[in-house]
Protein backbone atom coordinates (compact mmCIF):
# COMPACT_ATOMS: atom_id res chain seq x y z
CA UNK A 1 0.00 0.00 0.00
CA UNK A 2 2.28 2.89 -1.13
CA UNK A 3 1.68 5.97 0.14
CA UNK A 4 4.17 7.84 -1.97
CA UNK A 5 2.95 8.89 -5.26
CA UNK A 6 6.81 7.63 -6.36
CA UNK A 7 6.04 4.40 -5.49
CA UNK A 8 2.52 3.57 -6.36
CA UNK A 9 2.01 2.01 -9.78
CA UNK A 10 0.13 4.21 -11.30
CA UNK A 11 1.70 7.55 -10.64
CA UNK A 12 4.79 5.75 -9.84
CA UNK A 13 5.49 6.00 -14.14
CA UNK A 14 5.22 9.97 -13.45
CA UNK A 15 8.01 10.45 -10.81
CA UNK A 16 10.35 7.53 -10.71
CA UNK A 17 11.87 4.22 -12.56
CA UNK A 18 11.17 0.33 -11.71
CA UNK A 19 14.67 -0.74 -12.20
CA UNK A 20 15.48 2.26 -9.44
CA UNK A 21 12.65 1.08 -7.39
CA UNK A 22 14.08 -2.57 -7.36
CA UNK A 23 17.18 -1.67 -6.35
CA UNK A 24 15.58 -0.01 -2.53
CA UNK A 25 12.81 -2.56 -2.70
CA UNK A 26 12.40 -3.84 0.90
CA UNK A 27 12.38 -7.26 -0.13
CA UNK A 28 16.03 -6.29 -1.83
CA UNK A 29 16.81 -4.92 1.02
CA UNK A 30 16.70 -7.68 3.34
CA UNK A 31 18.34 -10.02 0.31
CA UNK A 32 21.18 -7.14 0.39
CA UNK A 33 21.81 -7.94 4.47
CA UNK A 34 21.74 -11.90 3.99
CA UNK A 35 24.64 -11.31 1.56
CA UNK A 36 26.48 -9.51 4.11
CA UNK A 37 25.86 -12.87 6.10
CA UNK A 38 26.60 -15.04 3.50
CA UNK A 39 29.98 -13.23 2.71
CA UNK A 40 30.87 -12.52 6.38
CA UNK A 41 30.45 -16.68 7.38
CA UNK A 42 32.33 -16.91 4.08
CA UNK A 43 35.03 -15.19 5.16
CA UNK A 44 35.28 -15.83 8.60
CA UNK A 45 35.34 -19.80 7.47
CA UNK A 46 38.31 -19.20 5.08
CA UNK A 47 40.28 -17.62 8.43
CA UNK A 48 39.33 -20.47 10.56
CA UNK A 49 37.03 -18.54 12.83
CA UNK A 50 33.67 -20.19 12.01
CA UNK A 51 33.53 -24.11 10.45
CA UNK A 52 33.66 -24.30 6.84
CA UNK A 53 30.73 -26.83 7.09
CA UNK A 54 28.69 -24.09 9.41
CA UNK A 55 29.49 -21.40 6.73
CA UNK A 56 28.50 -23.75 3.62
CA UNK A 57 24.99 -24.11 5.81
CA UNK A 58 24.71 -20.42 6.24
CA UNK A 59 25.71 -19.48 2.92
CA UNK A 60 22.87 -21.87 1.38
CA UNK A 61 20.23 -20.56 3.62
CA UNK A 62 20.78 -16.70 3.39
CA UNK A 63 18.14 -16.46 0.75
CA UNK A 64 14.98 -14.09 1.48
CA UNK A 65 12.41 -16.34 1.19
CA UNK A 66 13.94 -18.31 3.78
CA UNK A 67 12.50 -15.56 6.09
CA UNK A 68 9.17 -14.91 7.11
CA UNK A 69 7.74 -11.60 6.95
CA UNK A 70 5.02 -11.79 9.51
CA UNK A 71 8.09 -12.67 11.96
CA UNK A 72 9.76 -10.16 10.85
CA UNK A 73 7.45 -7.48 11.19
CA UNK A 74 6.91 -9.03 14.41
CA UNK A 75 10.62 -8.42 15.53
CA UNK A 76 11.10 -5.14 13.89
CA UNK A 77 8.25 -3.78 15.54
CA UNK A 78 9.50 -5.26 18.81
CA UNK A 79 13.29 -4.83 18.82
CA UNK A 80 13.12 -1.33 16.48
CA UNK A 81 15.38 -2.94 13.84
CA UNK A 82 14.65 -5.62 11.80
CA UNK A 83 18.57 -7.78 12.05
CA UNK A 84 17.26 -9.38 14.90
CA UNK A 85 14.46 -11.34 12.82
CA UNK A 86 16.96 -11.58 9.88
CA UNK A 87 19.27 -13.31 11.85
CA UNK A 88 16.85 -15.54 14.12
CA UNK A 89 15.27 -16.19 10.53
CA UNK A 90 18.59 -17.17 9.07
CA UNK A 91 20.00 -19.09 11.92
CA UNK A 92 16.05 -21.17 11.95
CA UNK A 93 17.07 -22.08 8.11
CA UNK A 94 20.60 -22.83 8.61
CA UNK A 95 19.73 -25.52 11.40
CA UNK A 96 22.66 -26.27 13.74
CA UNK A 97 25.00 -24.53 11.84
CA UNK A 98 22.56 -21.15 12.76
CA UNK A 99 24.75 -20.71 16.13
CA UNK A 100 27.54 -19.46 13.77
CA UNK A 101 25.96 -16.87 11.82
CA UNK A 102 26.33 -12.90 12.22
CA UNK A 103 30.07 -13.69 14.19
CA UNK A 104 31.11 -11.06 15.82
CA UNK A 105 28.70 -8.10 14.00
CA UNK A 106 26.21 -6.11 14.92
CA UNK A 107 22.99 -4.96 14.16
CA UNK A 108 24.23 -1.59 12.05
CA UNK A 109 27.37 -3.56 10.46
CA UNK A 110 24.86 -5.24 8.25
CA UNK A 111 22.40 -2.90 7.72
CA UNK A 112 25.06 -0.08 7.07
CA UNK A 113 26.93 -2.74 4.26
CA UNK A 114 23.54 -3.34 2.39
CA UNK A 115 22.61 -0.06 2.04
CA UNK A 116 26.13 0.35 0.55
CA UNK A 117 25.47 -2.31 -1.46
CA UNK A 118 22.12 -0.75 -2.86
CA UNK A 119 23.71 2.54 -3.20
CA UNK A 120 26.72 0.85 -5.42
CA UNK A 121 23.94 -0.44 -7.53
CA UNK A 122 21.80 2.81 -7.57
CA UNK A 123 24.78 4.70 -8.56
CA UNK A 124 25.13 2.73 -11.27
CA UNK A 125 21.86 3.30 -12.41
CA UNK A 126 22.35 6.95 -12.58
CA UNK A 127 25.98 7.06 -14.19
CA UNK A 128 23.73 5.24 -17.33
CA UNK A 129 21.70 7.62 -17.40
CA UNK A 130 24.51 10.41 -17.17
CA UNK A 131 26.46 9.24 -20.38
CA UNK A 132 23.63 8.72 -22.27
CA UNK A 133 22.36 12.84 -21.57
CA UNK A 134 25.58 13.39 -22.43
CA UNK A 135 25.66 12.12 -25.52
CA UNK A 136 22.70 13.17 -26.88
CA UNK A 137 22.90 16.49 -25.82
CA UNK A 138 26.50 16.51 -27.78
CA UNK A 139 24.72 15.27 -30.57
CA UNK A 140 22.28 18.13 -30.45
CA UNK A 141 24.90 19.95 -29.57
CA UNK A 142 26.48 19.79 -32.89
CA UNK A 143 23.12 19.40 -35.10
CA UNK A 144 22.32 22.73 -33.93
CA UNK A 145 25.87 24.76 -33.71
CA UNK A 146 24.73 27.04 -36.79
CA UNK A 147 21.70 27.20 -35.88
CA UNK A 148 21.18 31.24 -34.61
CA UNK A 149 18.36 32.46 -31.74
CA UNK A 150 18.32 34.81 -29.59
CA UNK A 151 20.29 34.40 -26.00
CA UNK A 152 18.12 35.46 -23.20
CA UNK A 153 19.46 37.18 -19.86
CA UNK A 154 16.93 38.45 -17.34
CA UNK A 155 14.20 36.49 -19.98
CA UNK A 156 15.09 39.58 -22.29
CA UNK A 157 16.53 39.16 -25.75
CA UNK A 158 20.19 39.77 -25.18
CA UNK A 159 22.70 38.89 -27.71
CA UNK A 160 22.41 36.22 -30.86
CA UNK A 161 23.61 32.97 -29.57
CA UNK A 162 23.27 29.46 -31.03
CA UNK A 163 20.91 26.31 -29.79
CA UNK A 164 24.13 24.31 -29.97
CA UNK A 165 25.77 26.52 -27.85
CA UNK A 166 22.89 25.97 -25.24
CA UNK A 167 22.53 22.69 -26.02
CA UNK A 168 26.54 22.41 -24.94
CA UNK A 169 26.33 24.67 -21.95
CA UNK A 170 23.58 21.73 -20.58
CA UNK A 171 25.64 19.23 -21.34
CA UNK A 172 28.79 20.60 -19.46
CA UNK A 173 27.63 20.04 -15.72
CA UNK A 174 27.55 15.80 -17.25
CA UNK A 175 30.69 15.62 -17.46
CA UNK A 176 31.28 17.18 -14.10
CA UNK A 177 28.94 14.76 -12.74
CA UNK A 178 30.57 11.81 -14.07
CA UNK A 179 34.02 12.68 -12.78
CA UNK A 180 32.39 13.58 -9.21
CA UNK A 181 30.57 10.29 -9.76
CA UNK A 182 34.18 8.50 -10.01
CA UNK A 183 35.93 10.29 -6.99
CA UNK A 184 32.38 9.54 -4.65
CA UNK A 185 32.24 5.65 -5.24
CA UNK A 186 36.05 5.47 -3.35
CA UNK A 187 34.20 7.45 -0.48
CA UNK A 188 30.83 6.20 -0.15
CA UNK A 189 31.54 2.45 -1.09
CA UNK A 190 33.08 1.41 1.67
CA UNK A 191 32.52 -1.95 3.73
CA UNK A 192 30.77 -1.15 7.66
CA UNK A 193 31.93 -3.73 10.06
CA UNK A 194 32.81 -2.25 13.23
CA UNK A 195 31.06 -4.44 16.18
CA UNK A 196 29.18 -3.71 19.20
CA UNK A 197 30.92 0.10 19.38
CA UNK A 198 33.51 0.44 16.84
CA UNK A 199 36.20 -1.75 18.09
CA UNK A 200 35.30 -5.27 16.85
CA UNK A 201 36.70 -6.48 20.57
CA UNK A 202 34.16 -9.24 20.13
CA UNK A 203 36.74 -10.75 17.64
CA UNK A 204 39.81 -10.29 19.30
CA UNK A 205 42.82 -9.81 17.04
CA UNK A 206 41.19 -10.79 13.81
CA UNK A 207 39.02 -7.82 13.75
CA UNK A 208 40.58 -6.19 10.77
CA UNK A 209 41.63 -9.08 9.04
CA UNK A 210 37.34 -10.22 8.78
CA UNK A 211 36.92 -6.36 7.76
CA UNK A 212 39.43 -6.37 5.15
CA UNK A 213 38.55 -9.73 3.96
CA UNK A 214 34.78 -8.94 4.23
CA UNK A 215 35.18 -5.74 1.82
CA UNK A 216 37.24 -7.77 -0.64
CA UNK A 217 34.60 -10.39 -0.26
CA UNK A 218 31.31 -7.94 -1.67
CA UNK A 219 34.11 -5.86 -3.70
CA UNK A 220 33.93 -2.86 -1.17
CA UNK A 221 36.70 -0.37 0.00
CA UNK A 222 38.42 -0.77 3.20
CA UNK A 223 38.36 2.23 5.54
CA UNK A 224 41.11 3.05 8.31
CA UNK A 225 38.52 2.56 10.96
CA UNK A 226 34.69 1.73 11.20
CA UNK A 227 32.53 4.65 10.24
CA UNK A 228 29.50 3.70 11.75
CA UNK A 229 28.99 7.34 13.23
CA UNK A 230 31.22 9.13 9.88
CA UNK A 231 27.92 9.57 7.38
CA UNK A 232 29.57 12.09 5.45
CA UNK A 233 29.97 9.02 2.56
CA UNK A 234 25.93 8.42 2.25
CA UNK A 235 25.65 12.15 2.66
CA UNK A 236 27.95 13.33 0.09
CA UNK A 237 26.09 10.60 -2.17
CA UNK A 238 22.98 12.11 -2.08
CA UNK A 239 24.13 16.10 -2.64
CA UNK A 240 25.77 14.42 -5.41
CA UNK A 241 22.09 13.57 -6.37
CA UNK A 242 21.06 17.00 -5.41
CA UNK A 243 23.64 18.48 -7.64
CA UNK A 244 22.26 16.60 -10.63
CA UNK A 245 19.17 17.46 -10.00
CA UNK A 246 20.21 21.08 -10.28
CA UNK A 247 21.84 20.52 -14.01
CA UNK A 248 18.58 18.82 -14.74
CA UNK A 249 16.10 21.57 -13.00
CA UNK A 250 18.31 24.01 -15.58
CA UNK A 251 17.37 21.90 -18.48
CA UNK A 252 13.81 21.34 -17.48
CA UNK A 253 13.28 25.58 -16.97
CA UNK A 254 14.60 26.17 -20.58
CA UNK A 255 12.87 23.65 -22.26
CA UNK A 256 9.72 25.02 -20.30
CA UNK A 257 10.14 28.54 -21.42
CA UNK A 258 11.19 27.73 -24.95
CA UNK A 259 8.11 25.81 -25.91
CA UNK A 260 5.92 28.82 -24.38
CA UNK A 261 3.43 29.73 -27.29
CA UNK A 262 4.79 33.17 -28.24
CA UNK A 263 8.17 31.83 -28.20
CA UNK A 264 7.92 28.15 -29.82
CA UNK A 265 11.69 27.30 -30.52
CA UNK A 266 11.82 24.28 -28.82
CA UNK A 267 9.62 21.25 -27.39
CA UNK A 268 9.52 18.00 -25.83
CA UNK A 269 9.39 15.43 -27.94
CA UNK A 270 5.96 14.59 -29.77
CA UNK A 271 4.14 11.64 -28.34
CA UNK A 272 0.49 11.33 -29.58
CA UNK A 273 -1.63 12.51 -26.35
CA UNK A 274 1.40 12.96 -23.98
CA UNK A 275 0.68 16.64 -22.12
CA UNK A 276 -2.37 17.10 -23.26
CA UNK A 277 -5.41 19.20 -21.91
CA UNK A 278 -8.65 17.12 -20.80
CA UNK A 279 -10.94 20.37 -22.20
CA UNK A 280 -7.96 21.79 -24.89
CA UNK A 281 -7.46 20.00 -27.54
CA UNK A 282 -4.75 22.40 -28.86
CA UNK A 283 -2.60 21.78 -25.47
CA UNK A 284 0.90 20.03 -25.35
CA UNK A 285 2.27 20.68 -21.85
CA UNK A 286 5.58 19.95 -20.97
CA UNK A 287 5.11 17.06 -18.60
CA UNK A 288 8.20 15.63 -18.57
CA UNK A 289 10.22 19.02 -17.58
CA UNK A 290 7.45 19.28 -14.93
CA UNK A 291 7.73 16.19 -13.46
CA UNK A 292 11.72 16.76 -14.02
CA UNK A 293 11.25 19.97 -11.38
CA UNK A 294 8.63 18.30 -9.20
CA UNK A 295 11.29 15.67 -8.51
CA UNK A 296 14.38 17.66 -8.48
CA UNK A 297 12.61 20.09 -5.90
CA UNK A 298 11.99 17.26 -3.59
CA UNK A 299 15.30 15.91 -3.74
CA UNK A 300 16.83 18.84 -3.15
CA UNK A 301 14.14 18.95 -0.24
CA UNK A 302 15.95 15.58 0.88
CA UNK A 303 19.33 17.04 1.11
CA UNK A 304 18.78 18.78 4.41
CA UNK A 305 17.93 15.44 6.35
CA UNK A 306 20.58 13.91 5.14
CA UNK A 307 23.40 16.53 5.87
CA UNK A 308 21.47 17.00 9.81
CA UNK A 309 21.27 13.04 10.38
CA UNK A 310 25.28 13.47 10.34
CA UNK A 311 25.05 14.47 13.78
CA UNK A 312 25.50 10.81 15.24
CA UNK A 313 25.73 10.81 19.29
CA UNK A 314 28.76 8.88 20.31
CA UNK A 315 29.42 5.42 19.32
CA UNK A 316 25.89 4.88 17.91
CA UNK A 317 23.32 7.57 16.77
CA UNK A 318 19.55 7.97 18.82
CA UNK A 319 17.62 9.36 15.43
CA UNK A 320 19.82 10.79 12.69
CA UNK A 321 20.67 6.91 11.30
CA UNK A 322 17.25 6.29 11.40
CA UNK A 323 16.36 9.24 9.25
CA UNK A 324 18.84 8.00 6.12
CA UNK A 325 16.35 5.46 5.63
CA UNK A 326 13.60 7.74 4.56
CA UNK A 327 15.84 9.96 2.46
CA UNK A 328 18.15 7.21 0.53
CA UNK A 329 15.83 5.24 -1.26
CA UNK A 330 13.37 8.35 -2.34
CA UNK A 331 16.52 10.87 -3.33
CA UNK A 332 17.79 7.69 -5.84
CA UNK A 333 14.21 7.06 -7.23
CA UNK A 334 13.82 10.60 -7.66
CA UNK A 335 16.31 11.49 -9.19
CA UNK A 336 16.88 8.21 -11.43
CA UNK A 337 13.09 9.14 -12.47
CA UNK A 338 13.93 13.03 -13.35
CA UNK A 339 16.71 11.32 -15.67
CA UNK A 340 14.59 9.05 -17.86
CA UNK A 341 12.52 12.38 -18.11
CA UNK A 342 15.43 14.28 -19.48
CA UNK A 343 16.73 11.61 -21.38
CA UNK A 344 13.53 11.27 -23.35
CA UNK A 345 14.10 15.41 -23.93
CA UNK A 346 17.54 15.07 -24.80
CA UNK A 347 17.03 12.57 -27.37
CA UNK A 348 14.44 13.60 -29.33
CA UNK A 349 13.70 17.47 -28.31
CA UNK A 350 11.59 19.60 -31.01
CA UNK A 351 14.04 22.49 -32.72
CA UNK A 352 12.22 25.10 -34.43
CA UNK A 353 15.16 26.65 -36.37
CA UNK A 354 12.51 29.42 -38.22
CA UNK A 355 11.04 30.11 -34.99
CA UNK A 356 13.94 30.91 -33.51
CA UNK A 357 15.13 33.21 -36.61
CA UNK A 358 11.51 34.69 -36.53
CA UNK A 359 12.00 35.44 -32.64
CA UNK A 360 15.57 37.30 -33.72
CA UNK A 361 14.01 39.86 -35.90
CA UNK A 362 11.29 40.83 -33.75
CA UNK A 363 13.73 43.83 -32.75
CA UNK A 364 13.95 44.20 -36.14
CA UNK A 365 17.83 44.71 -35.83
CA UNK A 366 18.39 45.98 -31.88
CA UNK A 367 19.26 42.36 -30.55
CA UNK A 368 22.75 43.65 -31.95
CA UNK A 369 23.17 46.80 -31.25
CA UNK A 370 26.13 46.01 -29.44
CA UNK A 371 27.94 44.27 -32.71
CA UNK A 372 27.22 47.76 -34.43
CA UNK A 373 28.56 49.75 -31.83
CA UNK A 374 31.73 47.46 -31.68
CA UNK A 375 31.64 47.52 -35.92
CA UNK A 376 31.71 51.82 -35.33
CA UNK A 377 33.92 51.80 -32.22
CA UNK A 378 37.10 52.03 -34.50
CA UNK A 379 35.90 54.61 -36.55
CA UNK A 380 34.09 56.98 -34.29
CA UNK A 381 35.80 55.56 -31.00
CA UNK A 382 33.91 53.46 -28.73
CA UNK A 383 32.37 56.43 -26.96
CA UNK A 384 30.92 58.26 -29.53
CA UNK A 385 30.21 54.94 -31.24
CA UNK A 386 28.00 53.88 -28.24
CA UNK A 387 25.78 57.30 -28.65
CA UNK A 388 25.39 57.18 -32.02
CA UNK A 389 24.27 53.60 -31.98
CA UNK A 390 21.94 54.35 -28.82
CA UNK A 391 20.67 57.17 -30.80
CA UNK A 392 19.60 55.14 -33.82
CA UNK A 393 17.88 52.49 -30.86
CA UNK A 394 15.61 55.60 -29.79
CA UNK A 395 15.02 56.41 -33.63
CA UNK A 396 13.99 52.83 -34.61
CA UNK A 397 12.01 52.13 -31.62
CA UNK A 398 10.24 55.94 -32.03
CA UNK A 399 9.39 55.68 -35.35
CA UNK A 400 8.76 51.99 -35.93
CA UNK A 401 11.38 51.22 -38.24
CA UNK A 402 14.71 48.81 -38.44
CA UNK A 403 17.76 49.80 -36.70
CA UNK A 404 19.57 49.32 -40.20
CA UNK A 405 17.26 51.85 -41.67
CA UNK A 406 17.83 54.25 -38.42
CA UNK A 407 21.44 53.80 -38.24
CA UNK A 408 21.21 54.61 -42.20
CA UNK A 409 19.98 58.06 -41.75
CA UNK A 410 22.63 59.27 -39.30
CA UNK A 411 24.95 61.02 -41.31
CA UNK A 412 28.03 59.98 -38.50
CA UNK A 413 27.67 56.30 -40.07
CA UNK A 414 25.78 57.01 -43.66
CA UNK A 415 29.44 58.56 -44.46
CA UNK A 416 31.28 55.93 -43.06
CA UNK A 417 29.28 52.72 -43.73
CA UNK A 418 27.20 51.58 -46.99
CA UNK A 419 23.62 49.53 -46.58
CA UNK A 420 25.57 46.11 -47.60
CA UNK A 421 27.90 47.30 -44.96
CA UNK A 422 25.58 47.98 -41.95
CA UNK A 423 23.62 44.47 -43.15
CA UNK A 424 26.46 42.79 -42.52
CA UNK A 425 26.67 44.22 -38.79
CA UNK A 426 23.16 43.60 -38.10
CA UNK A 427 23.40 40.05 -39.21
CA UNK A 428 23.10 38.15 -36.15
CA UNK A 429 25.09 35.15 -37.53
CA UNK A 430 27.90 37.50 -37.79
CA UNK A 431 27.95 38.46 -34.08
CA UNK A 432 28.65 34.90 -32.43
CA UNK A 433 31.52 35.34 -31.07
CA UNK A 434 33.52 32.07 -30.08
CA UNK A 435 30.27 30.12 -29.70
CA UNK A 436 31.63 27.31 -32.21
CA UNK A 437 34.83 27.32 -30.12
CA UNK A 438 33.19 26.89 -26.95
CA UNK A 439 30.95 24.15 -28.37
CA UNK A 440 33.99 22.27 -29.60
CA UNK A 441 36.03 22.83 -26.16
CA UNK A 442 33.04 20.71 -24.29
CA UNK A 443 33.15 18.22 -26.73
CA UNK A 444 37.05 18.04 -26.22
CA UNK A 445 35.90 17.82 -22.70
CA UNK A 446 33.46 14.81 -22.97
CA UNK A 447 35.63 13.05 -25.33
CA UNK A 448 38.70 13.10 -23.26
CA UNK A 449 36.63 11.77 -19.89
CA UNK A 450 35.25 8.74 -22.12
CA UNK A 451 38.97 8.40 -23.18
CA UNK A 452 40.05 7.91 -19.75
CA UNK A 453 37.46 5.77 -18.70
CA UNK A 454 38.59 3.50 -21.26
CA UNK A 455 41.57 3.90 -20.50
Amino acid sequence: MPVNPADGPILGTLYGSDPMRAVFDEQTYFQRMLDVEAALARVQARLGIIPADAADAIVAAAKVENLSTVDLAASARNVGYPVVGLVAGLSKAAGAAGAWSHWGATTQDIMDTATVLQVREGLDLIEAELRVILTALMTQANRHRDTVMAGRTHLQQALPTTFGLKCAIWAMPFIAHLERLAQLRTRVQIVEFSGAAGTLASLGDQGIPVMQALAAELGLHVPPAPWHVCRDGLAEAVNFLGLVGGTLAKIATDIVLLAQTEVGEAAEPYIAGRGQSSTMPQKRNPIASEYILAATRMVHALVPSMLGAMAQDHERGTGPWQTEALVLPQAFVLTHGALLHTRAIAEGMVVDPARMRANLDITHGLIVSEAVMMGLAPVLGRGEAHHVVKRACDRALADGISLADALQCDPAVASRLDRAAIEMLIDPANYLGSAHAFIDRVAAASERYHDRRRA
